[in-house]
């Protein structure tokens, strides 16, 4: 790879990694191209991105998005999304199907340096439609007791009538 070819690279994974909140680096070691190609199938779906990056263009580019710096060694996978929520709950059940040859090291979350036991506490979390659907059940209670209970009066009214 030329300098300008890695400088392209750099400016590139720089926009990127500042256009999201969230990322998580991961030791994929020993883990076949099958299994790295359904994590990235998966991650497709979700809108997250996934990329295997030297890790001395790596931290030159989390320098430049204005991530703290951190140690990066051995085999690392960049796995990075806008949704906090939705990428711990990929990479973690993708960890948990996989755990001999995949496992989280540390993360990113707005910023700050998180370790893997709060990525799993994240990805424990419902997600932001699981919230909404929720929230929605919530505000619909009452009008369905209401209903329902009208319906019963009309029930006991009727058999009083007949």
């Amino acid at each position: 790879m030329t300098r300008e070819q890695k400088a392209v690279l750099i400016n590139n994974l720089t926009d990127s990694f500042k256009d999201s909140s969230a990322m998580i680096i991961c030791d994929y070691k020993g883990l076949q191209v099958k299994q790295l190609e359904s994590l990235r199938n998966v991650c497709r779906d979700s809108g997250i991105k996934v990329q295997v990056i030297k890790n001395k263009l790596a931290a030159i580019a989390l320098k430049n998005a204005g991530f703290l710096e951190s140690e990066l060694k051995d085999t690392n996978i960049y796995i990075w999304s806008n949704d906090q929520i939705v990428l711990s709950k990929v990479v973690c059940k993708f960890q948990e199907a996989n755990a001999d040859h995949f496992n989280v090291k540390f993360g990113y979350f707005d910023g700050e340096i998180v370790d893997s036991k709060h990525i799993v506490a994240v990805s424990k979390l419902p997600t932001r439609d699981e919230l909404i659907g929720m929230l929605l059940s919530v505000w619909t209670a009452p009008a369905r007791y209401f209903v329902t209970g009208l319906d019963n009066l009309r029930k006991q009214k009727e058999e009083q009538g007949a």
